[in-house]
């Protein structure tokens, strides 16, 4: 398992129930989580001390209760800053867990950058949300495009990116469905030497398009091989869906990357540790190709 144990700004304090509870900062949130299906004692003080509180209705979505907790606020990792917030479906704008593969593809653009340091690295990020690896990828010296099809965290991403010293970045920001972008990327010729994607289960693309991942993933990790660059750096797979898990993501990888690239692929669960019982919370898979 890659663990993400790096933060100082974040901490699964405890998880039980059904709910996680988190410091983000100096503010303790309580939000669900469908893989703590454990019964333990909630003995943390945070319990009875948060600021807010997520409640999943059983009717689906839920609602924020809050009791302390401001609009807006940051937090840092390393030499990143993330602004969040408390919006739809439980998120805060940021998902902590990836901050393992952030410093994995991070040392990876460094070291490319001191063998050529006069070459330029591009990165795509496709489904790019609120740009937590767009700006990780950016800090680290390649340039990136961002893809996402709400307009709404293309913006947020905006303000990370400013908020981390980047605004003037070589980072494009496009508002676009991934597949078709990636479809025209391919007709102009454009290719890149990282790709990340970090597709939803289940999404619709500005004009209505819809994203269902067990049906569409494959052939897009194929279709995204084509705008690979001759010599290429990484590729970049997450996923929060319970039946892709890490094997399924190697052999698709294996199968899509490694027969036009070489180089090797590794798949594991990503996760944060959990300081109140000292176990790790497992977060979602990962699967990363580079090459050797």
């Amino acid at each position: 398992m890659w663990i993400a144990d790096n933060w100082k700004d974040y901490e699964v304090l405890d998880c039980s129930k059904g709910e996680k509870l988190e410091r983000w900062g100096k503010y303790v949130l309580v939000r669900p989580d469908p893989q703590v299906i454990w019964n333990t004692p909630k003995k943390h003080i945070g319990w009875n001390k948060k600021n807010a509180h997520y409640h999943r209705s059983k009717k689906g979505g839920g609602e924020w209760e809050f009791f302390d907790l401001p609009k807006q606020w940051q937090i840092h990792y390393k030499d990143l800053t993330f602004h969040l917030q408390p919006f739809s479906f439980k998120h805060t704008g940021l998902f902590p867990e990836q901050a393992a593969n952030w410093d994995w593809f991070r040392e990876l653009i460094y070291n490319r950058k001191k063998q050529n340091p006069n070459k330029e690295i591009k990165v795509l990020n496709l489904f790019a949300y609120t740009g937590g690896a767009t700006v990780s990828a950016a800090k680290a010296g390649a340039a990136v495009t961002h893809v996402d099809a709400s307009k709404g965290m293309v913006t947020w991403a905006k303000e990370n990116a400013i908020a981390s010293g980047l605004k003037d970045a070589p980072i494009r920001w496009i508002v676009d469905d991934c597949v078709k972008f990636v479809e025209r990327e391919i007709r102009r010729g454009n290719t890149y030497d990282g790709i990340i994607m970090d597709p939803p289960s289940y999404g619709r693309g500005p004009k209505g398009e819809i994203w269902k991942i067990e049906e569409k993933i494959f052939s897009f990790i194929e279709l995204c091989t084509k705008i690979l660059s001759a010599n290429p750096l990484f590729y970049l797979v997450n996923s929060y869906t319970t039946g892709l898990q890490p094997a399924v993501l190697s052999y698709m990888m294996g199968t899509a990357i490694i027969p036009k690239f070489g180089g090797e692929v590794k798949a594991e669960e990503v996760g944060l540790p959990v300081t109140d019982s000292g176990l790790v919370l497992p977060c979602g898979a990962s699967g990363r190709w580079q090459k050797v």
